[in-house]
C-alpha cells in the first residue's frame, strides 16, 4: 500500500482516535466516489446569491429595532446577565450581585456602528472560511475543515454545534414566517384559524393551539424544492434575493425622504456598551455567509468562486444593513421600538406610521416574507449538507449520505432535516433562538480561524488559491473578536450551549466513535498525528 499521506493504524483501543485528522487529499477523493457524488452546478454569482439569501432574512426586518431600543426583563437574574459581566463581577467582588441586570442597554442610532463592528468580525472569519474553502472544496463547512485540521473530536463538536445552529435557526425563521404571514393576511381581512396557525407551546405554557401549520408547510414545500435539485433551488433563491434587495432599496429611497435628523440624537445613548450589546443581538442577522461554504462540493470552480461568493455577499449585506439602520432610526426615535408591533416589524411599522403610500408598505411586506423564505431555503440546504458530510465519515447513520439516483441530491438527509425542523416549528415558539444561533456560529468561526493558523503551520507547502492577508494577524483577530462577542451573550445561553455539547459528546462516545472510519482501522489517505502515527509504503 502506498500514498502521499500518513495513514493512521488504529483499533477500538486506540486513545488517539479522537485526535485523528483526515487527509485533505482523501477528503477530495471521497467526494468523487460515484455513490456519494453531488452535482456541480453553481457558479460564483449563484454562490453570492446563496450567501445574500442566507444573510438577509427576518433579522434585518425585526432585530434592528430591538437592538436599537434594548431589551428589558421583568426581574433581575444572573441568567439574563452577560457572561463577561458575571466573570468581572466574580473577579472584582467575589459574587455576581454586580452582574444582575434587567435587560440590555439600548444602542440607539449607533446600531449602525454595531452592524459595522459585527461586519468586521465576520469579515475576518469570512476570509478564513474563504482560504479553507479554496483548499478543501468539500461539503460540511466548518465540520469538514475541523476534521482536516484539528481532529475527529473537534470535527464532531463543531458538527454537533452546526446541527444546533441550523436546526434552531430553521425553526425560528419558520415560526417567524408564520407569524408575519398571519399578521399581514389579517391586515387584508383574511384570518387564519388560531389553533392551526399558532405554537402549541410558548412562554413556558400550553397555548391551546393544535399545530402551527403554516410554519410546517413552508419547511415542507422548500424541502421538495431542495430534493428536486440544487440548480432549481439556486434559481428560486436568485429570484427571492432580487425581490428582497428591491424591497430594501425601496425602503431606503422612501424612508430616506421621511428622515428627521433630530431622531439621531442622542446617537449612542448607552455609549460603547450599547454598541457591543447591540452587536451581540444583531449578530443573528449575519448568520448565513458560512452557508456558502457548505456548497463547495456543488460549485463548478470552488477554488476561485467560493472566496468570491463569501466576501462579496458579506460586503453587499453590510452596506444594506447600515443603510437600513441609519434610515430607520432617522424616521422614528429609537425608544419607539421597545415593544409591541414596532418591535415585531419595525420597518413595516415605521413606513405605516410615517404615512408612506400603501404600495410601498406592501413592497416591504413582500420583501420581508421573501427574505425569510430564502433564508430558510439556504439554512435547510446547509444543514442537509453538514449531515451528509458527517454521515459519509461514519459519524452519523449512513442513510444521511444517500444520494438520489436522478436528482443527485442528499435526499434522505434533506427529508430528515424537514422533519427535524418542521415538526418543532409546528409545536414550539423559540424565544431565545437568536442567541443560541449566535453562540453556535461564533464558536464555529473560532474553530475555522484556528484551523487556518494550524494549516499554515502544518502544511505551508499546500497550494492555496486564496490566502488570508497579513499572515496570522487576521485569524488571531477573528478569534479574539468572536470570543469577545460570545462573552456578550447571556449566561442562560451559555448554559444551554454547554448542555447541548455534553449531549453531543455522549452520542459521540456511544455511537459516532464506534462507526467512524478511524475506529475500523487505518485506510488509505487517513492521518493520525501522535505517537501511533506510521507511514506505509
Amino acid at each position: 500500500m502506498s500514498g502521499p499521506t500518513l495513514i493512521g493504524q488504529m483499533n477500538s483501543r486506540s486513545p488517539m482516535q479522537i485526535f485523528a485528522r483526515k487527509s485533505i487529499d482523501k477528503l477530495i477523493s471521497d467526494s468523487e466516489d460515484p455513490t456519494h457524488r453531488l452535482k456541480k452546478s453553481l457558479g460564483r454569482w449563484s454562490l453570492t446569491a446563496l450567501g445574500i439569501g442566507a444573510i438577509i432574512g427576518s433579522g434585518i426586518f425585526v432585530l434592528t429595532g430591538t437592538a436599537a431600543a434594548g431589551e428589558h426583563f421583568e426581574t433581575a437574574s444572573v441568567f439574563h446577565a452577560q457572561m463577561l459581566d458575571v466573570v468581572l463581577s466574580l473577579f472584582r467582588q467575589g459574587n455576581v450581585q454586580g452582574a444582575l441586570m434587567h435587560g440590555r442597554p439600548p444602542a440607539g442610532p449607533a446600531i449602525a456602528l454595531s452592524f459595522i463592528l459585527v461586519a468586521i468580525a465576520c469579515s475576518f472569519a469570512g476570509l478564513c472560511y474563504a482560504e479553507l474553502a479554496s483548499m478543501i472544496p468539500i461539503s460540511g463547512s466548518a465540520y469538514t475543515y475541523s476534521y482536516a485540521t484539528l481532529g475527529e473530536i473537534f470535527a464532531w463538536i463543531i458538527g454537533w454545534d452546526l446541527i444546533l445552529e441550523y436546526t434552531v435557526a430553521n425553526v425560528a425563521v419558520a415560526v417567524g414566517f408564520s407569524g408575519y404571514l398571519k399578521a399581514q393576511l389579517a391586515a387584508f381581512g383574511i384570518s387564519l384559524p388560531g389553533r392551526w396557525s399558532s405554537s402549541v407551546w410558548a412562554a413556558g405554557h400550553l397555548t391551546g393551539a393544535y399545530f402551527n401549520l403554516p410554519a410546517f408547510l413552508v419547511v415542507f414545500l422548500l424541502t421538495i424544492l431542495l430534493v428536486r435539485g440544487v440548480k432549481e433551488s439556486a434559481r428560486a433563491n436568485n429570484i427571492m434575493v432580487m425581490i428582497k434587495i428591491g424591497a430594501i432599496v425601496t425602503f431606503l429611497v422612501v424612508g430616506g425622504m421621511l428622515v428627521r435628523p433630530a431622531n439621531w440624537h442622542p446617537f449612542a445613548p448607552s455609549g460603547f456598551a450599547g454598541v457591543v450589546s447591540g452587536g451581540a443581538i444583531i449578530f443573528f442577522t449575519y448568520i448565513g455567509f458560512d452557508s456558502v461554504s457548505t456548497a463547495a462540493e456543488e460549485s463548478k470552480d470552488p477554488q476561485r468562486d467560493m472566496p468570491f461568493g463569501i466576501i462579496v455577499s458579506l460586503i453587499v449585506c453590510t452596506l444594506l444593513y447600515v443603510g437600513v439602520a441609519v434610515v430607520l432610526l432617522g424616521m422614528m426615535k429609537y425608544t419607539t421600538f421597545i415593544s409591541g408591533a414596532a418591535a415585531e416589524a419595525p420597518v413595516a411599522f415605521a413606513l405605516k406610521k410615517m404615512g408612506a403610500q400603501p404600495v410601498f408598505q406592501s413592497v416591504i411586506i413582500i420583501g420581508a416574507l421573501t427574505g425569510m423564505l430564502s433564508t430558510l431555503l439556504v439554512f435547510l440546504y446547509g444543514q442537509a449538507r453538514v449531515w451528509f458530510a458527517m454521515s459519509r465519515d461514519g459519524l452519523l447513520p449512513k442513510v444521511f449520505s444517500a444520494v438520489h439516483p436522478r436528482y443527485k441530491t442528499p435526499y434522505w438527509s434533506t427529508w430528515i432535516v424537514c422533519v427535524a425542523a418542521g415538526i418543532p416549528a409546528g409545536l414550539v415558539d423559540i424565544g431565545d433562538a437568536a442567541d443560541l444561533c449566535n453562540i453556535g456560529t461564533l464558536f464555529a468561526f473560532v474553530l475555522v480561524s484556528l484551523g487556518v493558523m494550524f494549516l499554515r503551520w502544518s502544511q505551508p507547502e499546500r497550494r492555496r488559491e486564496f490566502r488570508v492577508p497579513f499572515g496570522p494577524l487576521l485569524p488571531v483577530l477573528s478569534v479574539a473578536l468572536c470570543t469577545g462577542l460570545m462573552t456578550g451573550l447571556t449566561v442562560i445561553t451559555w448554559i444551554r450551549f454547554v448542555v447541548w455539547l455534553a449531549l453531543g459528546l455522549m452520542i459521540y462516545v456511544f455511537f459516532s466513535r464506534r462507526h467512524s472510519e478511524f475506529f475500523r482501522g487505518g485506510q488509505s489517505g487517513r492521518e493520525l498525528r501522535g505517537p501511533e502515527s506510521v507511514k506505509i509504503r
